[in-house]
């Protein structure tokens, strides 16, 4: 008989059926594994969100804040990313970089140290361009980064 403990009756006085007790731990085994998730630690990164700007509330209107904005729209017929500071194309890296330093230096003069790099990308815009300008403003040691709602994708 499959699953009963067979032997001398003296030896083993009650007979236990253990098929029943097999199935139901592979069966939570199966149920554990299935409902595990793994944490994803890649593509993610540490945000603190304020709770003063956006549609959270309403920040304070009497301060003024001049801030860096970099704005990131993709150019269909290019297939590339145009960059803009402020109102400025820029091509390079290295000009983008030069446009952020001079900005931060203007504003730490004026005594303005948490004036944030703002960057506006579209849903288009690969990530490694936005990437590439949150180095850019790290390289110059800003540490306040936020992003901005971009434009939503648009139905074709």
């Amino acid at each position: 008989m499959a699953g009963v403990s067979v032997g001398e009756s003296d030896e083993n006085p009650v007979a236990i059926n253990v098929t029943a007790m097999v199935d139901i731990i592979f069966c939570l085994c199966v149920f554990y594994m299935c409902s595990f998730k793994f944490k994803q630690l890649e593509g993610k990164f540490d945000s603190w969100l304020p709770k003063d700007k956006g549609t959270g509330g309403v920040g304070d209107t009497t301060a003024l804040i001049q801030e860096i904005r970099v704005a990131l729209f993709w150019d269909d017929a290019g297939q590339k990313t145009i960059r803009r500071f402020l109102s400025r194309e820029v091509t390079s890296d290295v000009e983008l970089q030069q446009f952020i330093h001079d900005q931060h230096a203007d504003n730490l003069r004026l005594g303005k140290t948490d004036v944030p790099v703002i960057v506006d990308a579209e849903a288009r815009v690969p990530w490694t361009e936005v990437i590439t300008v949150i180095n850019l403003a790290k390289r110059e040691g800003i540490a306040n980064i936020e992003f901005a709602l971009g434009l939503p994708l648009q139905a074709k």
